[in-house]
């Protein structure tokens, strides 16, 4: 391959700029590296390119509902919480980027610079060793090549720039963190741990503040970065022009910027990862303009693709060559396979006649969160691995619309509060699978000539058991706290719908089971790194976001010490 035009060529290349690609970007440049981030979609910028950040409700044409035809021409996109009138311009719309169903997989996406670092739920849990453990253990997947404390200090790195707020709780399935001071609970929650605590003995089933990527105190480098304490606005999803949440935009990208060493180019779809037949390694990719439709090729030592787990999937099954005829790196088959998710399908609500004299007071952009309790010391059930859940209890206010003139006035500010309404979302742990699948459609194109994605991925009996368990528990949780008017609801929300996908690229000793080693790196193409959903060998209950970024901190630390060695 003989590169033709220099100026084209970087010493590191990454493909996505969301939360990983974003974290790779800021330790590359930091380290010293010419570093070229594509973004598929269009230029973000932090504060002035969050449009509606801060209009009031009526300055929104239907106060933030969204209009029929809109829902109805986005039937995927419309079923996500986040997808609104404020914030729609941040997501994908359906019919632009089709892709096949071969099951139903509702796969929601943002293509923009910070891609859905703008839109995600900010909770940040460390995994433990009773996850990265649990495949060996339980015997499904494939053992991950890394444990706890290969990436504990990883971390903690992330966590003290990012701004973590939580409590230490010393839970050994939920490693504490570095943290800034943790939200409060309310007083109901603070009730339902109390209860646990009586009923199944101390921390057995823990119910804790939740831990969420918010400036609740920011520290010097947060100060640093233009950020800003977080307002308790609960707008995030509209872009935070304060910086209290972390974003790409907000922090990692401002930073690589100010290095000096960040080329950013958005509108760049990667088509594929170039690989030299004779240098046996990646030298660059090909990127067709989204506007132009023309394609360009840029060079690099190190490329490290984080295109968000599916689409990283699709860009290496699109890499073929001579040497990798099924897909770069492909040499085990197992590339676009054992994909994974979390399965958010069970709700159950309540109600409390207690603590009637308190209500809450402002807003809170976080819940309280009640970590796995089901086989985690010893396998207690018939199904494998288990759950987590979110957990809030709040009051709202009624008004009465009736009368007219200044008794209609007089209803509507006479507000009076009702009983406490609590309710609890599960978030399961799904078992990658060898027949859960994305592939590349051998007919189907997308606007670019770049093949469509076929998802084959579903739920199981593991999980349905998974989901009656979690009904059956928290009803007894629910009623020793005298909760009443208990009711369960099976949401059916398909696999995907939360944007937890993850798998395909995964982790794992064996170079004939994996495709990457413990460094994130393409066991067979080894100056490629994947640090995005697609690595991970099995998903664990907690939220993965803080995994992705320890996991890139630390991959880019040892790329960058190899390529100083001449190693790649």
């Amino acid at each position: 391959m003989t590169i033709s035009k220099p100026a084209q060529s970087y010493d590191a290349i990454v493909v996505g700029s969301g939360i990983s690609g974003g974290w790779a970007a800021k330790e590359l440049t930091e380290k010293g590296l010419k570093t070229l981030l594509l973004e598929r979609g269009r230029d973000v910028r932090h504060i002035t390119d969050y449009p509606t950040a801060t209009l009031n409700p009526w300055e929104i044409e239907h106060r933030g509902d969204l209009p029929l035809n809109i829902r109805q021409e986005n039937p995927i996109a419309s079923k996500h919480y986040a997808f609104r009138e404020d914030t729609m311009h941040f997501w994908v719309k359906d019919k632009e980027h089709p892709y096949v169903q071969d099951q139903p997989f509702d796969w929601m996406r943002g293509y923009q610079v910070g891609g859905r670092s703008l839109l995600w739920a900010r909770q940040t849990q460390r995994w433990s060793d009773f996850d990265f453990e649990g495949p060996a253990r339980d015997g499904f997947a494939v053992d991950w090549p890394i444990r706890y404390a290969d990436i504990a200090p990883w971390y903690s790195h992330v966590e003290k720039f990012a701004g973590i707020t939580g409590n230490k709780d010393g839970l050994p399935q939920l490693p504490d963190g570095e943290f800034l001071p943790p939200h409060d609970m309310s007083c109901v929650e603070k009730h339902f741990k109390t209860a646990m605590d009586q009923h199944y003995g101390p921390g057995k089933r823990p119910i804790i503040i939740g831990r969420a990527a918010h400036l609740t105190a920011p520290q010097p480098i947060h100060y640093q970065q233009g950020r800003a304490k977080c307002q308790h606005r609960t707008l995030c999803e509209r872009g935070c022009p304060y910086g209290g949440y972390f974003s790409s935009n907000a922090s990692t990208i401002p930073w690589a910027e100010r290095t000096g060493n960040l080329t950013l180019r958005p509108h760049s779809v990667v088509h594929s990862v170039i690989y030299d037949e004779q240098k046996g390694k990646a030298v660059g990719v090909r990127v067709i303009d989204a506007n132009t439709k023309q394609m360009t090729e840029y060079f690099a030592r190190i490329i490290f693709v984080n295109a968000g787990a599916l689409n990283t999937n699709l860009i290496l099954l699109n890499s073929a060559s001579n040497r990798f005829a099924n897909g770069l790196g492909n040499d085990s088959g197992m590339l676009g396979k054992f994909i994974a998710f979390h399965n958010y399908r069970g709700r159950i609500s309540a109600e409390y006649e207690g603590m009637a004299e308190f209500t809450t007071d402002g807003r809170r952009p976080n819940g309280s969160y009640v970590p796995r309790f089901r086989n985690v010391f010893k396998q207690e059930t018939d199904f494998l691995r288990g759950y987590a859940a979110g957990f809030s209890a709040s009051r709202t206010p009624h008004t009465s619309q009736n009368g007219l003139g200044t008794k209609l006035k007089e209803n509507l500010l006479n507000q009076k509060y009702g009983s406490w309404s609590v309710g609890s979302h599960m978030m399961g742990e799904t078992i990658p699978k060898e027949e859960s699948t994305v592939r590349l459609d051998p007919v189907l194109t997308d606007l670019f000539g770049i093949p469509q994605l076929r998802m084959s991925v579903g739920f199981d009996a593991n999980d349905d058991k998974m989901v009656k368990d979690f009904y059956e528990q928290f009803t007894e949780m629910y009623t020793k706290a005298g909760f009443t008017n208990i009711k369960t609801q099976d949401t059916q929300r398909k696999p995907g719908s939360e944007n937890h996908e993850m798998g395909g690229v995964r982790m794992g000793k064996d170079p004939k089971t994996s495709l990457l080693n413990k460094w994130n790196q393409l066991h067979a193409c080894k100056n490629v790194f994947v640090t995005d959903g697609a690595c991970m060998t099995s998903t664990a209950t907690q939220n993965p976001s803080l995994t992705y970024m320890a996991l890139t901190a630390r991959a880019v630390d040892y790329a960058v010490k190899e390529m100083k060695k001449g190693n790649l």
